[in-house]
């Protein structure tokens, strides 16, 4: 049995960043934060000419991940990943994080500190600071978390901006955490094996220097990051801009299942179009850009996989030129399972 105390302490010992711990006892603040953990509340001060960008994100056991097979550091890891992954959608650079956790006994202990430990990873990754949160005692492992990113005046990229005729693009390759995610459920027990292949399940990377690049650019006139599923997503920015979409399936980075595991009859495109978890971007461009749009940004491919219309409908079209609907089969925790 441990106190809340307790708890705070080591998670204040085992995430907060180095910056932040070397400024303690000073007078000196890390940049922005004024009031941090220690208060009832934290105290915020934008730079000049900035504005915030501020998200939640949930990551619960049994919905998220289950706790006899995701590792408590790949947890940690990616629960604050997950949150992370919208501020580079909105073309903001990682700043602080709140946390609030409940976990039962059973793991107030290793569990909790192997969890810590992946927190203070990505938090180190991405150049987060923790600002604050809550803790609380809970049968199941639930977490929630808010991160604070800061962009620029108006740079803030939205869903809604995309217009007729402009680029549909995407970065890094897709499907990969769909295959890692169904290779995990039929070999649950064969981690070290397949370490490779569930990288991008376990260890997620947003994309937050390729956002910052496209808003400090103003390449990007509307963006999302693939948390749903390149269908799930892509229908999110065509509602929220007004529009539609062609997508040239053959131009979709997929993930490249090894021979060995053809046997499953996983389908890549499938994996690609619906799979989500990839925290890749899915981005539009006007044409006008498009002889200015590097093939890699920060080493991570960009790919032109489409057009926006003004058609209100999305259209997948296949290797022989046919058409046909692309409807949002990705994540969506109400609808039934497919």
């Amino acid at each position: 049995m441990v106190s809340e105390d307790q708890l705070i302490e080591r998670v204040r010992r085992l995430v907060v960043s180095p910056a932040a711990r070397r400024l303690r006892g000073t007078r000196l603040k890390p940049n922005g934060l004024q009031t941090g953990i220690g208060d009832d509340a934290a105290v915020l001060r934008p730079g000049a000419g900035s504005e915030w960008v501020v998200t939640t994100d949930a990551f619960l056991e049994n919905v998220h991940f289950l706790r006899k097979t995701h590792p408590p550091k790949a947890v940690g890891y990616k629960s604050l990943a997950r949150a992370t992954s919208d501020i580079a959608a909105m073309g903001a650079r990682a700043r602080y994080f709140f946390m609030t956790v409940g976990l039962p006994d059973a793991c107030a202990g290793v569990w909790l500190d192997n969890f810590l430990g992946g927190m203070a990873s990505a938090a180190r990754r991405f150049g987060l600071i923790l600002a604050g949160g809550d803790t609380t005692k809970y049968p199941l492992v639930v977490a929630s978390f808010t991160v604070v990113g800061e962009v620029n005046r108006g740079r803030a990229i939205l869903r809604s901006g995309a217009r007729p005729g402009d680029l549909l693009c995407v970065s890094g390759r897709l499907g990969e955490a769909e295959l890692g995610f169904r290779l995990l459920q039929r070999k649950p027990h064969e981690h070290k094996r397949w370490t490779r292949l569930l990288k991008k399940h376990f260890y997620p990377e947003p994309q937050l220097v390729v956002g910052e690049w496209l808003a400090a650019h103003r390449f990007a006139t509307s963006m999302i990051d693939t948390s749903d599923g390149l269908s799930t997503d892509l229908d999110h920015i065509c509602k929220a801009s007004g529009a539609g979409a062609i997508v040239w399936g053959p131009k979709i980075p997929v993930v490249r299942i090894p021979p060995e595991l053809r046997r499953l009859g996983l389908d890549p495109l499938d994996l690609a179009l619906h799979g989500g978890e990839d925290y890749e971007l899915l981005f539009t461009v006007p044409k006008k850009f498009s002889s200015r749009l590097p093939r890699k940004i920060n080493g991570v491919s960009v790919t032109v996989i489409g057009e926006i219309t003004r058609e209100k409908k999305i259209i997948l079209v296949g290797p022989d030129g046919s058409g046909a609907p692309l409807q949002p089969m990705g994540w969506d925790p109400f609808r039934k399972k497919r």
